[in-house]
């Protein structure tokens, strides 16, 4: 019996040491099947990552702000004391949009939308160019994409752009070095409130206790720095912050533009066509009106740009 009995428990024995082989067989297949799955998904997420950085570069719009004029008044009755610390301005900027104009094509820009609008409805015109009879399409003119924003500028009262420091001290010694010399009052400085140094760019803002010592050093242009008994000239500018507001990013089609295709294989003079398709859009009995701007090209692509 006890021979029976140890006969059984070595049979339970290898039964349970079995089923753990294949339950841990089992366990490592699975373990295996998420390890390849994790790595796709990582690869999965690194190529979606680098087709949304491309994406983004190609979104990225760089225009650049045209000067202009500006003229700035005081506030009499200011709201709190905040706003005697800075000038600020602000003005709408809006981006011209260029469009590629391909060889054999003429745009045309009327005064009233009806009237372009009628003549993209009517689709074929034939157009006397001289003794040549063309017969032309009109077709709206999708632009691409423009930008409009709103452009807010503050010019401070108490904090200047110090500029060309010499590299010629450790960081710590520069920005007590420039604190020092901003603080002689011999040379139009005045009590500095902190100095944010920049040893990279060499470069630093300070910052003034009073008001009015920022607007006598600005009058300089330059200040004198002395180091080891060395004279260097740095420049100093106003100090400006520049936020955007109201940024937008727009596309559409243009209403008062038409695109004219079929102007091809001409031997004539680009202005003199352009002076005919207008003459000829000018008249009311073509479907046509008053005309603003025709702009073709016969050779070579031309660029030319929408405004809002």
């Amino acid at each position: 019996m006890e021979a029976e009995k140890d006969n059984k428990n070595q049979i339970l024995k290898e039964y349970f040491l079995d089923e753990e082989y294949v339950k841990n067989g089992q366990n490592e297949g699975l373990i295996d099947e998420i390890t390849k799955e994790n790595i796709q998904l990582k690869e999965e997420i690194q190529k979606l990552e680098a087709e949304l950085q491309e994406a983004t570069r190609s979104f990225q719009i760089e225009e650049h702000i045209p000067k202009t004029k500006m003229k700035f008044t005081s506030k009499q009755t200011p709201e709190n004391d905040s706003q005697f610390l800075n000038t600020s301005c602000s003005f709408k900027v809006s981006s011209k949009v260029p469009y590629e104009l391909q060889k054999g094509q003429a745009l045309i820009t009327f005064e009233k939308e009806e009237v372009a609008q009628n003549v993209i409805r009517m689709r074929k015109h034939r157009v006397w160019l001289e003794d040549v009879k063309v017969e032309v399409m009109a077709k709206p003119v999708p632009l691409n994409l423009g930008v409009r924003c709103q452009v807010h500028v503050e010019v401070s009262k108490v904090k200047i752009n110090v500029t060309e420091i010499p590299d010629e001290l450790p960081e710590d010694q520069m920005r007590d070095k420039l604190e020092l010399s901003f603080c002689k009052s011999r040379n139009g400085g005045g009590e500095v409130e902190c100095v944010d140094y920049d040893k990279q760019s060499r470069s630093a803002i300070v910052t003034f206790v009073e008001f009015g010592v920022a607007d006598r050093i600005l009058k300089m242009k330059e200040y004198p720095l002395y180091i080891n008994r060395r004279c260097h000239k740095v420049t100093v500018s106003p100090y400006m912050e520049t936020h955007l507001k109201k940024f937008q990013v727009f596309s559409g089609t243009s209403k008062r533009t038409v695109l004219l295709t079929g102007i091809e294989d001409l031997q004539m003079d680009e202005e003199v066509v352009e002076d005919l398709v207008s003459i000829h859009f000018q008249r009311e009995k073509n479907g046509g009106g008053e005309v603003d701007v025709v702009k073709c090209s016969l050779g070579q692509p031309h660029i030319v740009y929408f405004e809002e």
